[in-house]
């Protein structure tokens, strides 16, 4: 049935939220869903086949991940197009966010097919609500860069940022993104660490920016785990505004004589902002026309 009761060939795309850590937070329409499915797209079918088997669910499953998923969607669109209700899901939370579906999503949207969202449980949403800064505004930026001067030139471009960001970081990698936050941003600036939610080592750490980076040094917890890290945004915008202003007309008159790297180091020191982020901005005004 379509959502107006008629009668139609297609299927259905149901976009089902899992469990990220506590079998208990599997709601019974989620379970319901992956149930009857005709047909389940995952992630990664090894870690769906142990949720189904630990819900008592037999389905049958496709691979839906970010190296075939160019290659896969045409299958899944025809099964759709076909009368079969499929349900994407991810390794664990809400589909989508930093993980594999949009295309199978808008591809499915554009032929006209129902798509239902069954919603539950996300790293993002559960850390919200658990971490005690303001989040009636934020911006979330997922994976940041796993480079580290494309991830430095990224946070430097969120350093003025007012509004609460948010990031899924890889254990390994939060030790060297805390140093970064702490060059750009300050080492007072409020953040949390909401590490392995919902699991049996949950663990949410508070502070400044400095005191999260040196204890990330020091206990190794820190880096165990999945991780969402949030930062409260600059409360400083009027300023800001003013320093980007000058940082942009200054850029644009040393770029006329001056190689990037020199101008940005010349124009951070007359707006008082880091040198990555007059970098930044340096090459993309050379790449405007």
């Amino acid at each position: 049935m379509s959502r107006a009761g008629q009668i139609t060939a297609h299927g259905r795309l149901d976009v089902v939220a899992t469990p990220i850590g506590n079998l208990a937070d599997i709601s019974s329409r989620a379970r319901e869903t992956l149930a009857s499915a005709d047909l389940i797209a995952a992630e990664d079918t090894r870690r769906t086949r142990q949720l189904l088997n630990a819900l008592g669910i037999t389905g049958e499953l496709r691979s839906l991940h970010e190296h075939n998923e160019s290659e896969r969607v045409a299958e899944l669109l025809q099964q759709l197009q076909s009368g079969k209700v499929i349900a994407l899901v991810s390794d664990a939370g809400t589909p989508l966010l930093s993980d594999p579906g949009f295309a199978l999503l808008r591809a499915a949207i554009a032929q006209g097919i129902e798509v239902r969202a069954v919603p539950g449980v996300s790293a993002l949403t559960a850390a919200i609500s658990v971490a005690g800064l303001p989040v009636d505004r934020f911006a979330f930026e997922g994976f940041l860069p796993a480079r580290s001067g494309e991830r430095r030139e990224r946070l430097a471009q969120l350093s003025r940022e007012p509004r609460t960001l948010i990031f899924f970081e890889a254990p390994h990698r939060i030790g060297a993104t805390l140093q970064e936050l702490v060059s750009l941003f300050g080492s007072e600036r409020p953040a949390v660490i909401a590490r392995e939610l919902t699991k049996l080592h949950e663990t949410i750490y508070r502070g400044p920016l400095g005191e999260l980076a040196a204890r990330a040094e020091s206990d190794p917890d820190i880096s165990r785990g999945e991780i969402t890290l949030l930062v409260t945004g600059t409360n400083s915008a009027p300023a800001a505004d003013a320093n980007t202003q000058l940082l942009v007309r200054a850029l644009k008159l040393l770029l006329a004589e001056l190689p990037p790297a020199r101008a940005a180091a010349i124009a951070a020191q007359l707006a008082g902002v880091p040198r990555a982020e007059a970098y930044a901005l340096a090459q993309r005004l050379r790449a405007e026309p």
